[in-house]
């Protein structure tokens, strides 16, 4: 599919504007921690950079913008904004979570916040009878992460944000692998959406963040404080890079997702492949509701190789364009062991439910020629 033409200029201009005093096209970065006040109290927006600072400001908007939303908050990681999400809750809620989600999302709810007497239900979100079966009258929040990582799973959005709201539940969903030029799920009834930064909006591996966006107000003030009062922010440095990387998004996601879908094609195809995890292929169990509720199929692709693990180890090593390396959504194209890497504090139990084994393999596939790209995984096969 392609990218919505909107984004191309939407992504350029998002949260930019002429700096005021000198007309600079790019706004300035303000490393200050503090601000001069006229007199106790008064002061002209700003008073310490942890509650507030220019080029973070700039940045928010920006987030919000692409993510067609009202508000958008930054986060020094994806982590840390998914804690202040969690810290909307009280003891004795109920979380009813994508059992095939990041692992460290997993781990920060299992082993951080489930002692606090918060109950996460790990389900599988495409069986709509589990999720209805789940719903109890203490569910304050269902998580969603479609694509999800590492197997692709394509959520209904709707249909969760449907049952969400008649449960009197908030709607959340990780849109790190679709980003905001794929799929926009406030339009789709969600009531926040989160991203790590770090990732695809981010675009360069070198820089850690995260963020939130709603268009509710009340929702709004409450992880606005959580913001200032726990003061998991960005520096200005990193909201500066993060905002300049906002304006190549749609061009980095239309050609990431080109890629893959060649990568994907061929990997189907491919003799040592059992099995190819991306929307993008007709064969894929979400392909049709991927079509529905998204614009494009972005750059992720996973499968299972066909051989033993000692054949999984020997062509990660092959490889040459591609790095072995966790994290995703970079330029460069990425190869990542999942069982042994990003998912390696999953229980096992889960792991093998899921099909996170020793043979699978997630690709993160890049910007480069997709020439390069192709002859690079045959060869390592």
């Amino acid at each position: 599919m392609a990218v919505d033409s909107k984004h191309f200029t939407n992504v350029v201009h998002a949260g930019a504007q002429p700096e005021a005093v000198t007309g600079a096209i790019m706004p300035p970065i303000f490393m200050t921690s503090t601000y001069v006040q006229e007199e106790p109290g008064v002061h002209k927006g700003y008073d310490y950079s942890r509650a507030d600072n220019p080029t973070r400001a700039a940045y928010e908007r920006a987030l919000a913008t692409i993510e067609s939303a009202k508000y958008g908050l930054a986060f020094s990681s994806g982590l840390a904004a998914e804690q202040a999400i969690v810290q909307l809750l009280s003891p004795g809620a109920r979380v009813i979570v994508s059992d095939d989600v990041y692992g460290g999302t997993g781990r920060l709810f299992r082993r951080l916040y489930a002692k606090y007497g918060i109950d996460f239900q790990f389900i599988d979100l495409a069986d709509k009878a589990a999720l209805s079966a789940a719903l109890t009258p203490a569910t304050k929040m269902i998580w969603v992460e479609t694509p999800s990582n590492p197997t692709m799973k394509i959520i209904d959005v709707r249909h969760i944000a449907s049952l969400a709201k008649k449960a009197g539940a908030l709607t959340v969903v990780d849109n790190t692998f679709a980003t905001p030029i794929f799929q926009s799920p406030l339009q789709l009834g969600a009531d926040i959406v989160v991203h790590s930064t770090t990732k695809y909006i981010g675009g360069h591996s070198d820089m850690i963040g995260g963020a939130l966006m709603t268009s509710d107000d009340q929702l709004f003030e409450q992880l606005k404080f959580i913001q200032f009062a726990a003061g998991a922010v960005p520096a200005p440095l990193e909201c500066f890079l993060l905002h300049r990387s906002i304006k190549t998004l749609a061009v980095r996601m239309q050609q990431h997702e080109r890629n893959a879908q060649v990568v994907a094609e061929m990997l189907s195809k491919h003799s040592k492949v059992k099995r190819v995890y991306y929307p993008g292929l007709s064969s894929d169990p979400g392909h049709a509701l991927a079509k529905e509720q998204m614009t494009g199929f972005s750059g992720m692709v996973s499968f299972d190789h066909g051989g033993t693990y000692g054949e999984v180890v020997a062509f990660l090593q092959k490889l040459k364009v591609f790095s072995l390396a966790e994290s995703l959504g970079g330029v460069e194209s990425l190869v990542n062991h999942p069982e042994r890497m990003t998912h390696a504090s999953v229980p096992e139990d889960l792991r093998r439910k899921l099909g996170i084994g020793p043979q699978l393999i997630r690709l993160s596939v890049g910007i480069e020629h997709v020439d390069d790209l192709i002859s690079d995984l045959k060869q390592a096969l």
